[in-house]
């Protein structure tokens, strides 16, 4: 939980970073990858990481949507998907900063039917993609993308340490 916008923006810059290197790697192929039957596709779940910004976000007055609906249909381009994301992302950093200071994270707003402290809402949209980052990258694994190292090597970088993969 976050008690000062400095502690949730310097958490935001690091997870963002790490999302948009996620969504930078995606290929217009891989966005209809699916884990199964009646689940969403990758596009459909990289998107909405991306439109959950504006969305969450409008709950507690904060107006990201002048430049992403949180309903906008899901591109079928993967750079369009990954551009937004680091607009939207950058646009939330800017805003925060701008207009909520310390006290502000302790408002409360109407949150899917629950009402959050801000900084509640601040930390599950961390959360949120992350989670969201971990489907995406199972998705790339099976449409046979390389997944970008995030919290350690991924498989494929554990040579540049000088190191074999773990078993399997």
């Amino acid at each position: 939980m976050y008690s000062t916008i400095a502690e949730f923006i310097a958490e935001w810059k690091t997870e963002a970073s790490s999302t948009a290197k996620t969504l930078a790697v995606l290929t217009d192929e891989s966005l209809s990858q699916k884990v199964s039957d009646g689940h969403r596709n990758l596009g459909r779940i990289a998107w909405h990481t991306v439109t959950t910004i504006p969305e969450m976000m409008g709950y507690t007055g904060l107006k990201l949507d002048e430049l992403l609906k949180p309903d906008s249909p899901v591109p079928t381009s993967s750079t369009a998907i990954s551009d937004a994301y680091k607009a939207v992302s950058v646009a939330l950093l800017e805003k925060i900063e701008k207009e909520w200071n310390d006290e502000t994270l302790m408002i409360e707003d109407e949150m899917y039917g629950e009402t959050w402290p801000r900084r509640v809402t601040l930390n599950a949209l961390v959360q949120h993609q992350i989670h969201h980052r971990g489907q995406i990258t199972i998705l790339m694994r099976q449409a046979g993308i390389k997944v970008p190292s995030i919290y350690g090597p991924a498989k494929e970088d554990w040579h540049e340490f000088g190191m074999d993969a773990p078993e399997i």
